[in-house]
């Protein structure tokens, strides 16, 4: 597997993050084939790639309710 630069690529809070802070993770929309995602608490930290399609799939799912609760 390669490594990916992600120096290069601007960060935003999801819309699903803690509002007060806490429990915060950041997508990117720069890849067009992937979605970077880290934790905000930690941003020169590791970031989770997933396939753009997959993720999609993720927040629909969340969106729609259909992952069972913490």
């Amino acid at each position: 597997m390669r490594a990916i630069d992600l120096s290069h690529i601007t960060w935003r809070k999801s819309t699903y993050s803690n509002p007060d802070g806490g429990a915060c993770i950041e997508v990117s929309d720069d890849l067009p084939a992937l979605v970077p995602v880290r934790d905000s608490k930690a941003p020169h930290g590791p970031a989770l790639l997933f396939d753009a399609s997959a993720w999609s799939s993720f927040v629909t799912a969340v969106k729609g309710g259909q992952l069972p609760g913490a």
